[in-house]
């Protein structure tokens, strides 16, 4: 993937600048953060804020789509723009997109996760380039299928209740 980590908080920033809590970001701009065994996507909409299909991102319970603060979404990972450059959906028209589905709450790992979001958000079709690289790549996706297994566990440990759904 060809993107470059993105700072989501004041640091390392001069306090004296009037710069917001997070940089200038496109609206409608894809959104990754890079998290343990896979990437969680998110469209940005604006004022600091990121549609996004919350899936198994901060739980073992399937989350719906939901608009969330940045800081939310990157939830302490590394922040990236994930270049689209044949987007059928840009800038606000990608957000209305995004908006549309608030509140959908049919997550599936393998046929409707938060990247198949937003591939769907910006090119008008559903797909998900870490799905297929896992179906392809045996290695890749024994590496993901153990990662999401540990974090369910840990998730069970907390409180949580596990009630994936694959495909």
């Amino acid at each position: 993937m060809n993107t470059n980590p993105l700072p989501t908080s004041n640091e390392g920033r001069d306090a004296s600048s009037n710069e917001a809590s997070t940089i200038d970001l496109p609206i409608g701009a894809h959104l990754v953060t890079q998290r343990r065994g896979y990437e969680h996507h998110g469209i940005y909409v604006g004022n600091g804020r990121v549609v996004h299909y919350a899936g198994f991102a901060s739980s073992a319970h399937r989350g719906p789509v939901e608009e969330v603060e940045l800081n939310r979404f990157a939830a302490g990972h590394p922040l990236t723009i994930h270049p689209t450059p044949s987007a059928r959906y840009v800038g606000d028209e990608a957000v209305c997109r995004a908006r549309s589905r608030l509140g959908e709450n049919h997550y599936r790992l393998l046929t409707n996760n938060c990247e198949h979001f937003c591939t769907w958000c910006l090119l008008g079709e559903s797909r998900s380039e870490q799905v297929h690289c896992c179906l392809t790549h045996p290695r890749a996706g024994m590496h993901a299928l153990v990662c999401l297994v540990k974090a369910f566990v840990e998730s069970a440990a907390k409180g949580g209740h596990v009630t994936a759904q694959l495909a």
